[in-house]
């Protein structure tokens, strides 16, 4: 089933690495970038547009901004001189710049555009460059890129995160049977465990015990679809009844249910993780404990064999393993360290696409094997791949510490 390609969101995109100079104009008064050739070919040559736009920063972990706003292309000499100009707004986010951040001008399919500021060398840089198919660093000069269905990539499980990353909802093409998955709930969520069973019988073709690298991946995407689509119902039925209160409209109400949405999506995405990957070890046979309680009230996620061998201090501690589980990672992986200290080299497993160069650096100094689904780890640099451990080379190597001794 087709799930979409990204021209059928962008039409194209241009990016640029901001100079000290670049970042000043964008937090002063006077916002214009000169044209160029990849400008020009991104936004073409008429004597003056006004595009809506959204203007959005990301920094570090829960650091975003984003307004609604306007950008202005325009002829800024008379004939037969021509230059155009690209005006930005004041606003928050063209505040936040600094130098060498990195700013993408995407152009939607809708003629509008989104201007998107992030830091550079980051993680989120390196994923907007993935996804938009730019292999370059940005340099200091635009580049630019066509979006057609040429050469615009299927919308899978990493595209889509990404664009979530962005405010962006993808439709859902297989929506007719989803419903009928989850038209047994009504417009209520049943209990995460619940909808991640109901994801994995959907998919009786699929097997851990033969690959338990696209298994994971097929029953966490499958289990996206089941939950937005009836994340759709329980909002719209919500939003149905109103927010009122005895002085008029309920605003507190209505965002208070708004961070309740975000909370549950980030929330459920973890224990559905936890969940798919409970279900991968049980089909190989692994014996684990999960939310064990080890040295400072450190809980890892997974600890195998499980905690009667952890806690028998004449068990060996080199067969001994522990895996964090983390959906979005961000920089939320210093605190795997403490967890488990028998356990000298710890395991991470993540969803998250494109870490940053500087980041796994981290990691690997700090004895912490990041385990990524196979699929992802395309994502990554040539540099980083080497380093990186698949799920089912990490179920091989706990299976093995397992028989030992």
């Amino acid at each position: 089933m087709r799930r979409g390609l990204l021209s059928d969101y962008f039409d194209g995109v241009a990016v640029k690495r901001l100079s000290a100079v670049e970042a000043d104009i964008l937090r002063s008064n006077q916002h214009e970038f000169n044209s160029s050739k990849q400008l020009k070919s991104l936004l073409g040559t008429p004597d003056r547009v006004q595009y809506q736009a959204i203007f959005i920063w990301i920094g570090g972990e829960q650091e975003a901004l984003s307004e609604e706003g306007f950008l202005t292309w325009y002829q800024s000499r008379k004939p037969p001189r021509r230059e155009h100009r690209l005006y930005f707004p004041t606003n928050a986010v063209c505040e936040a710049a600094i130098a060498g951040d990195v700013l993408f001008i995407a152009r939607r399919t809708d003629n509008t555009l989104m201007a998107i500021i992030v830091p550079g060398g980051s993680t989120i840089q390196n994923q907007l460059l993935w996804l938009f198919g730019l292999e370059e660093q940005p340099a200091l000069q635009f580049e630019s890129l066509e979006i057609n269905k040429g050469n615009a990539p299927e919308l899978d499980f990493t595209a889509r995160y990404i664009l979530d990353e962005l405010g962006i909802e993808v439709e859902e093409p297989e929506a007719d049977r989803l419903d009928i998955l989850i038209g047994r709930f009504g417009p209520v969520f049943p209990p995460t465990r619940i909808l991640s069973e109901l994801a994995r019988s959907s998919l009786p073709q699929v097997s851990a015990a033969d690959d338990p690298d696209a298994a994971l991946m097929a029953w966490i995407d499958r289990e996206e679809q089941l939950f937005r689509r009836l994340e759709r119902y329980v909002v719209a039925d919500r939003i149905k009844n109103g927010f009122h209160s005895d002085e008029g409209t309920d605003v507190d109400g209505f965002m208070g249910f708004s961070k309740s949405v975000q909370s549950r999506r980030m929330k459920r995405a973890g224990l559905a993780l936890e969940h798919h990957l409970e279900a991968v070890f049980s089909a190989h046979q692994v014996r684990f404990d999960r939310d064990v309680e080890t040295e400072n009230r450190s809980k890892p996620d997974f600890l195998f064999p499980g905690k009667e061998e952890y806690r028998d201090p004449t068990f060996a501690a080199a067969r001994l393993t522990m895996l964090g589980s983390k959906s979005k990672l961000k920089d939320r992986w210093h605190p795997v360290l403490s967890e488990a200290e028998r356990i000298r080299e710890k395991h991470l497993l993540t969803l998250e696409p494109s870490i940053s160069e500087n980041q796994t650096d981290d990691m690997r100094a700090k004895q912490l094997q990041l385990v990524l689904p196979l699929s992802l780890q395309s994502t990554y640099r040539e540099s980083q791949r080497g380093w990186l451990m698949t799920l089912g080379s990490f179920v091989k190597l706990v299976k093995e510490r397992q028989r030992s001794g």
